[in-house]
C-alpha cells in the first residue's frame, strides 16, 4: 500500500508576514538614525568650512599686516590666486559671513557655528 504524501515546499503566509514585520521594525529603528547621522555630517562639514574661512582670514591679515578690526573681502579670501581656491558652500545651502579678523565667520543655518 502506497501512501499519497505531497511534499509542499515554500513559505506560509504567516511566515512571510513575520519576516515583513521584522523588516519593518528594523527600518523604523534605522531610518531616524540615518537621518540624524546625515544632519550631523552636514553640520560638521559646515563647521570645517568655517574653520577654513577663519584660517584664510587670519593668513590674509598676517600677510597684509591688517589690524583685528579689518574686514577682508570675498575676493581677498577665495579665488584662483587667493587663500581658498573656491568659495566654500554650506551643505544646507546656508550663506557664510566673513566678518572682521577678530570675529569668527558665521553661517546663517542654526547650529552651524565655530
Amino acid at each position: 500500500m502506497k501512501l499519497n504524501q505531497k511534499n509542499k515546499s515554500g513559505f506560509t503566509l504567516v511566515e512571510i508576514m513575520i519576516v515583513v514585520a521584522i523588516i519593518g521594525l528594523l527600518a523604523a529603528i534605522a531610518i531616524p538614525n540615518f537621518v540624524k547621522a546625515r544632519e550631523t555630517a552636514q553640520k560638521n562639514a559646515c563647521i570645517a568650512n568655517l574653520k577654513q574661512i577663519n584660517g584664510a582670514k587670519q593668513q590674509w591679515a598676517l600677510d597684509n599686516k591688517q589690524a583685528n578690526s579689518a574686514t577682508p573681502s570675498t575676493t581677498d579670501i577665495w579665488g584662483a590666486d587667493a587663500y581658498l581656491k573656491k568659495e566654500p558652500e554650506c551643505p544646507l545651502s546656508g550663506s557664510y559671513t566673513i566678518g572682521t579678523v577678530s570675529a569668527d565667520p558665521t553661517c546663517d543655518q542654526t547650529g552651524h557655528a565655530l
